[in-house]
């Protein structure tokens, strides 16, 4: 795995420094072959953050990692922003538990860039509770000097062998 660009544990820079991820280095270590280290570290900050406004139920913080093209694919199609948005606006979409069980894989092509993560959730939908395992992609873009999600993708992760 040395040279596959996962990024395993807590990100060296937990906190959104405003640079969108350009910072003094050129280059990274052996590790991250196709972007910058601090490429890297920005984006897994982005993604716990914005899980953690997704887990806040605010649309307002959830929207900031958004572009205005965003949508999400899941098994149901294709949702846009704004009716996503909507649904935690009027309260009938909430999160309560939102968890990564694996470290993100981040690549980064230029001003664009991919993560994918299994996460575990808990989310709440016409009074109803479900609880997820699943794969996501999301695909980020660089506008301004700040990552922005245009694309999330969601997949049911396959149960444990031993289930």
């Amino acid at each position: 795995m040395g040279d596959s660009g996962d990024r395993a544990g807590p990100p060296p820079d937990g906190h959104d420094d405003g640079s969108g991820g350009h910072g003094n280095r050129d280059g990274g270590p052996a590790t991250v072959p196709d972007g910058r280290a601090d490429d890297h570290a920005h984006l897994a900050s982005v993604v716990d953050a914005w899980a953690a406004a997704i887990v806040a139920n605010d649309a307002d913080r959830i929207a900031a990692f958004m572009a205005d093209e965003w949508v999400i694919v899941s098994e149901s199609g294709i949702t846009d922003r704004d009716t996503f948005l909507a649904f935690v606006s009027s309260g009938d979409l909430t999160h309560s538990a939102m968890r990564a069980i694996t470290p993100p894989r981040i690549r980064v092509h230029g001003d664009t860039a991919l993560v994918t993560v299994r996460i575990t959730n808990t989310a709440h939908y016409g009074g109803r509770r479900f609880d997820a395992d699943e794969w996501t992609t999301d695909a980020f873009v660089r506008r301004d000097g700040h990552w922005k999600c245009v694309l999330s993708h969601i997949t049911p992760a396959a149960p444990s062998q031993g289930s």
